[in-house]
């Protein structure tokens, strides 16, 4: 054991394995024994997903790194005894660089080969579903090697009813929710997070984490998460990445703070835009991300789970749009996302899809060209300051070659001066124009737009209308006496995600053009997309800058189409779909 150079004091226990002096004396060492143990039990298994399941299971050197940092260095317990000197594995890395399998590893290695009597491993996640991912993982090592043989009296068995996995000497490794109030009294020997960032407060840290350790000699906290999409920068994920990256600033003698210290429990490793920079806006801003060894930086699996062509490619989608390159530095670079909103397509691109003319009469007179023609709808309604919208979007068919969106609005007449001050638009104007209609009064007519609906199904074949369940179960009750057929499209991002990117996908391909309507084209400039950590995506009223209201209604009204589209057309159809069921 030899001491490093430089602040702080460093004691090199290894090659590559250095930890701070401990202030309290205690006696450390690096046990070589104790990371082959692991890498002896990890030579059983095999990968558990995607094009690799079934191979044996190979470290990558950042693995590697992990757990001879996690598992090498040990301290000698009072009774004499050498355990963990860390309790606290986090490790934060972009999507795709491995960390389902690792976690899956080590939650198996817990359950049979870390020594602890009766293990008990849990695995939580913000919801199952993602947990889940870890489970499958196991599962499959287990059905695929040794572990699970002989048949009769495995080591180790599956229980997918419970989400469990059990050993014969009385461990369980098991999936739970993520319920706070029922994980009081657990006495875990290993915790395995996944995806820190996405707990919705910080109750369920602190339940398995304060003082749940006193019943285990070296009880493991093993996190793997990526980065997170906290603006706000309240999040237990934010707070426990601050926490890790000081402990690392510090150890590299170049604290953040001048309070800041050690915390010899834990054992932090970090790839990506926030480790590079320290969430320094300037650094970030420096950094040229669209630069091959960033990303090489920041994904240490590139080049193997990750596949250099397909990043490349993302890159270059990620140049075209604002909503693209958030999320290419938040899952693929790993930076913590400070935007609470992001825009949508520019309206450069939005201004070359128009079809048709532009003055009053000649978009009215080119109109004609639609009569007859099968559309789908879309209405979002709204009772006083928004706008209440109808969409139609008509599918290639007959003379269309692509497909066609025109935009109805209306909104109270009574209040439109102030709505003017307020929203900086002319919306007497836009009247004026033909590009929306005000009611009377300081509220929607929404027999106004049941005449226009009514209207519409007269001119062209309105195969379906879509509308948001809040506020028009009267209005479509009515619509659905007259013989219209209706679908409900929940503003949910389940319900709008596919539908906003195909809707994407359409304008910028330059297959869904529209009819000239300024007031859809200010709606769809001020459209600001929240965006989920996978990758779905909705228009947020309340984060965007102005109304979008005639711009939910085209989402709505494309939505509504593919509902129709995927419908099948006979029961044969029906029955030869993969998630058929009575």
């Amino acid at each position: 054991m030899t001491q490093a150079t430089g602040s702080p004091d460093l004691l090199e226990l290894a090659k590559g394995i250095q930890v701070p002096v401990p202030e309290d004396g205690l006696n450390l060492r690096y046990s070589q024994e104790a990371v082959d143990l692991v890498l002896d039990f990890f030579s059983l298994l095999v990968f558990g997903q995607n094009e690799w399941a079934g191979q044996p299971f190979t470290f990558l050197p950042w693995e590697m790194d992990a757990v001879r940092q996690f598992y090498g260095v040990q301290v000698e317990d009072d009774d004499g005894r050498w355990v963990r000197y860390r309790r606290f594995l986090y490790t934060e890395i972009p999507k795709k660089n491995g960390k389902s399998e690792l976690a899956a590893g080590l939650g198996l290695y817990h359950l049979i080969f870390d020594g602890e009597s009766r293990p008990q491993v849990g695995i939580f996640a913000a919801d199952k579903t993602n947990a889940d991912i870890i489970y499958q993982c196991a599962k499959y090592m287990v059905e695929h090697t040794a572990l699970g043989l002989p048949e009769h009296d495995p080591l180790v068995w599956c229980r997918d009813s419970v989400r469990e996995i059990r050993s014969k000497w009385g461990g369980v490794m098991k999936v739970y929710s993520s319920d706070a109030d029922t994980k009081h009294g657990f006495s875990f020997s290993a915790v395995i997070i996944d995806e820190l960032h996405a707990q919705p407060n910080r109750r369920l840290w602190d339940v398995l984490t304060v003082g749940s350790d006193a019943a285990r000699r070296q009880q493991a906290v093993i996190v793997l998460t990526t980065a997170g999409d906290d603006p706000d920068r309240k999040s237990i994920g934010w707070e426990i990445h601050e926490k890790c990256r000081r402990i690392l600033s510090w150890r590299r003698g170049e604290p953040e703070r001048p309070m800041d210290q050690d915390d010899p429990q834990w054992c932090p490793i970090m790839y990506g835009v926030s480790a590079l920079t320290g969430d320094d806006p300037d650094a970030i801003t420096a950094l040229d991300i669209w630069d091959e060894a960033v990303w090489r930086a920041c994904n240490p699996s590139y080049g193997v789970t990750i596949k250099a062509r397909q990043f490349r490619a993302e890159a270059k989608a990620a140049r075209q749009s604002e909503t693209a390159e958030r999320n290419f530095r938040w899952l693929r670079l790993n930076q913590w996302i400070s935007t609470k909103a992001v825009g949508w397509i520019p309206l450069t691109i939005y201004d070359k899809t128009q079809w048709g003319p532009s003055p009053k009469a000649e978009r009215e007179e080119f109109l004609q060209c639609l009569r007859g023609l099968t559309c789908y709808a879309g209405l979002d309604l709204s009772t006083t300051t928004d706008l209440t919208a109808l969409t139609l979007i008509f599918p290639p068919q007959q003379q269309l070659t692509t497909w066609v969106a025109v935009f109805k609005a209306w909104r109270p007449e009574d209040t439109v001066a102030e709505a003017e001050q307020r929203d900086h638009v002319p919306y007497r104007d836009w009247e004026r124009a033909g590009f929306l209609h005000l009611c009377p009064g300081d509220m929607v007519d929404y027999t106004m737009v049941e005449n226009a609906i009514r209207e519409a199904r007269q001119r062209y074949k309105v195969k379906l209308l879509g509308v948001d369940p809040y506020m028009s179960r009267s209005l479509t009750q009515r619509l659905g006496e007259d013989g219209l057929e209706i679908v409900e499209i929940p503003q949910t991002m389940l319900s709008l995600s596919p539908a906003t990117k195909e809707l994407e996908r359409l304008i910028r391909s330059h297959q869904m053009l529209h009819v000239h309507n300024t007031a859809a084209r200010w709606c769809f400039g001020n459209v600001r997309l929240a965006v989920d950590g996978n990758e779905n995506v909705k228009p947020m009223k309340n984060r965007s800058i102005g109304r979008i209201d005639m711009t939910v209604a085209w989402i709505i009204a494309m939505a509504t189409a593919i509902v129709d589209l995927r419908r099948p057309t006979s029961l044969a159809e029906a029955m030869a779909r993969p998630d058929f069921s009575l």
